[in-house]
């Protein structure tokens, strides 16, 4: 290729919409390309590729290029596309990924299956190795959203689609953040990369200190760094789970709202917690909770906390009843440590039924005084303090506390080491 059409093609490639998101997403003068004059039949290859720097760490990226073929899959852009996987992989650096594609060139057959199964696999060996984000910026179908759905997070711009059909409504189980638009979708996925590892083996980058908000509207905002403290999968369920911050470490944060928990709140508290457990990152869970509503709830939450080696401490600021109790913050959790506000409740029932089971003589009383009879039993019998002097729980603490003992108890836990059975993966979940 001549030094003219070399200029040339550099102009048409950098002109394109694709070429122009991923200059944004990248810090300034930092991104290289990979795979610039790939080409896919007489044009070039659907997609813009490298990797550069994000907010100064280093990150893997591209593009699907709506400008070229519509973006379309081919056996090119797989190529091209796998290459970043693979460098990734090597270099132990996030991938994110950016959906902006009309389908695939549906002439190129089973070829076309073939790319796509190799990006799959490419997407399912890097899982738990590296961090991975897809941004989904346009309708993403079929086997395409199948590949999207495959990372760690999803972030999804509110006019797209992300479904198996076209005549589908489209799914948002799979979804972490909804974005108003391509900018705040690209936002959010340069500000989660500031809170997750580069890879399995490195530590969570660390941040600026920032005092926690004495004003917070929930125990959580009052206990890490202020403003640190962002919601995933907020569209699913009423239990809180994201990332946040406390003196400046990231840690992955579990809220129960004081409802039961559901199935949506069970699947992106597993998910949470799972990628956690895979990156290392140091899990708080903030329970106040009656227990679960459904089955399958119960058994997500329980199966990812009890599988998950990476430190987790729980915080009961109102109830943990019964299974919620064992599954995410009892021996069966595996937590480390323990802690209970003064006016925690810690009970194998809630209060009404564990008072008619425990003292049915005293709930003889009428109906209009039975709420106070069975809180009056709850104080003096499953309370915190009697959960402390059973020894199931390690500690109890008024809330201005817990900042201080959280981090003394994430430093004491940094070193953390637990040898499991050796199996390829666990079967429940």
């Amino acid at each position: 290729m001549s030094i003219e059409k070399i200029t040339q093609a550099k102009a048409e490639i950098t002109a394109t919409s694709a070429y122009k998101l991923i200059m944004e997403f990248f810090d300034v003068g930092s991104f290289a390309e990979i795979g610039a004059y790939a080409k896919s039949g007489d044009s070039y290859a659907e997609a813009v590729a490298g990797y550069g720097t994000v907010n100064g760490l280093p990150c893997y990226a591209f593009c699907q290029n709506i400008d070229i073929a519509n973006g379309a899959m081919s056996k090119a852009q797989a190529a091209k596309l796998k290459k970043v996987y693979d460098l990734a992989l090597k270099n132990g650096a996030p991938i994110v990924a950016f959906y902006d594609s009309l389908g695939g060139k549906l002439k190129e057959g089973n070829e076309l299956l073939t790319a796509y199964g190799n990006l799959l696999n490419s997407a399912s060996t890097l899982s738990g190795v590296v961090p991975q984000l897809s941004v989904v910026l346009s309708d993403c179908i079929g086997t395409a959203a199948v590949t999207a759905a495959s990372a760690d997070f999803v972030i999804l711009v509110k006019d797209a689609k992300l479904a198996m059909s076209p005549y589908d409504e489209g799914c948002l189980c799979s979804v972490a953040e909804l974005a108003e638009d391509k900018d705040a979708a690209i936002e959010a996925a340069k500000e989660l990369l500031t809170y997750i590892p580069l890879n399995n083996l490195t530590t969570a980058p660390y941040a600026e200190e920032i005092p926690a908000n004495a004003d917070g509207k929930c125990t959580v905002c009052r206990t890490v760094d202020e403003g640190s403290f962002i919601k995933l999968y907020e569209h699913l369920g009423d239990a809180k789970v994201g990332f946040a911050r406390i003196q400046g470490e990231p840690v992955g944060i579990v809220r129960t709202k004081g409802e039961t928990i559901g199935k949506p709140d069970g699947k992106k508290i597993a998910k949470l917690v799972k990628f956690c457990d895979a990156f290392s990152m140091p899990v708080l869970t903030f329970i106040d909770s009656d227990g679960f509503d459904c089955l399958g709830a119960a058994k997500a939450v329980t199966s990812a906390y009890a599988e998950a080696t990476t430190a987790k401490i729980s915080v009961i600021t109102g109830k943990a009843v019964g299974p919620v109790f064992i599954a995410m913050a009892g021996s069966g959790a595996m937590t480390d440590l323990t802690i209970a506000l003064p006016e925690a409740v810690v009970s194998p029932l809630n209060e009404m039924a564990a008072a008619y089971m425990m003292i049915p003589e005293k709930m003889n009383v009428p109906v209009k005084d039975q709420e106070k009879t069975a809180k009056d039993f709850a104080k003096a019998n499953l309370s915190a303090f009697k959960a402390a002097e059973d020894g199931i729980i390690e500690c109890v603490a008024e809330e201005y506390e817990l900042r201080s003992l959280l981090v003394q108890m994430l430093t004491m836990l940094e070193s953390k080491r637990v040898n499991t059975l050796p199996k390829k993966h666990s079967t429940i979940g």
